[in-house]
């Protein structure tokens, strides 16, 4: 039978200055904002979404930007780094792209097999770069950043947590997930073993607990197909006792949630619409793109929100 997940959808962190949040993701790393939105639970904050061309699951870092919020603490209980995947012999391009625009970076650390980097964005958030040959997706740039070193997607994600076994047991018994291997205190899992569908647990026994504002993880969402596949998860979720949220309509997916048990919160998500069905495909991102039942509250809304521009440009 087909796997119900088959890996991460999008990834969804809480962040500050929307502004930074563009020039960022956008201008430095060279994600295209495949849609601006609204937070649909709070309709005065942002919900950006960065990803390749057309924002393919797997590929979409998404950001709720809270203007003036305090930085958040990394810890347990969270997802502490989201790792994407870049061509091999792509890290000294990226070393130095970093460095020239003042960010932080580590020295090249091996994992599995891989090299990498490690860095945080201006708002703390932990971000990592794998080289790697193993992934055939096609980068995406504005121009700023050579194609052959351009960001493909998710490599991966990295859960911190005081202990693994329920977690684990969820990954590989519920949700199509397979242990790959372990070095030290982390432990690797995957539906295929491939970059964008690999999830490490790490586990920190007596680590402090995380603090969720800006620079954390809000949630990690799943791959599913679509809405009959999502509601074959939600059954067998909450045939094992998993409280999972009724079916929430996104405008781009649909969405479940629930809590695993180290307490991160967890979203499974159809592959089904996409971000084209209410702007051209050339133009994704452009504008500000609002649900129906807000769309009678736009210019109330658009008040509120900070204008904000692309300026790719800026970070050649």
């Amino acid at each position: 039978m087909k796997p119900l997940i088959s890996g991460i959808h999008h990834i969804t962190a809480i962040a500050g200055n929307p502004q930074a949040n563009i020039d960022f993701y956008s201008g430095i790393l060279g994600l295209r904002l495949v849609k601006k939105t609204i937070n649909f639970d709070a309709p005065d904050v942002y919900h950006f979404y960065f990803g390749d061309e057309l924002g393919q699951p797997g590929t979409v870092f998404t950001t709720f930007p809270f203007t003036g919020a305090r930085k958040g603490v990394k810890g347990t209980g969270e997802l502490t780094y989201t790792a994407f995947s870049i061509p091999k012999g792509s890290l000294d391009y990226w070393i130095e792209r970093l460095k020239k625009f003042g960010v932080p970076v580590s020295d090249k650390l091996t994992r599995f097999g891989h090299e990498l980097i490690r860095f945080e964005d201006h708002d703390s958030m932990g971000i990592e770069l794998i080289a790697n040959d193993q992934d055939d997706r096609a980068g995406w740039t504005y121009g700023q950043i050579p194609l052959e070193h351009s960001i493909k997607g998710f490599y991966g994600a990295t859960l911190n947590l005081r202990s693994k076994e329920l977690t684990a047991q969820l990954l590989t018994n519920h949700m199509d997930y397979h242990f790959i291997g372990q070095e030290g205190d982390r432990y690797r899992y995957g539906t295929e073993g491939k970059p964008g569908d690999i999830v490490d647990i790490v586990v920190n026994p007596n680590g402090h607990r995380g603090m969720q504002s800006a620079g954390t993880v809000h949630h990690i969402a799943f791959r599913t197909a679509n809405k009959s596949t999502q509601l074959e998860v939600q059954r067998i979720l909450m045939d094992n006792g998993y409280q999972v949220t009724e079916v929430k309509d996104r405008n781009y997916f649909n969405s479940i949630y629930f809590r695993e048990p180290g307490g991160v919160l967890f979203e499974v998500a159809t592959d089904e619409p996409g971000f084209a069905i209410d702007e051209d495909e050339a133009h994704l991102g452009e504008l500000i793109k609002l649900p129906e039942w807000a769309e009678p509250s736009r210019k109330e809304i658009e008040k509120n929100l900070i204008p904000v521009t692309l300026k790719t440009e800026d970070y050649a």
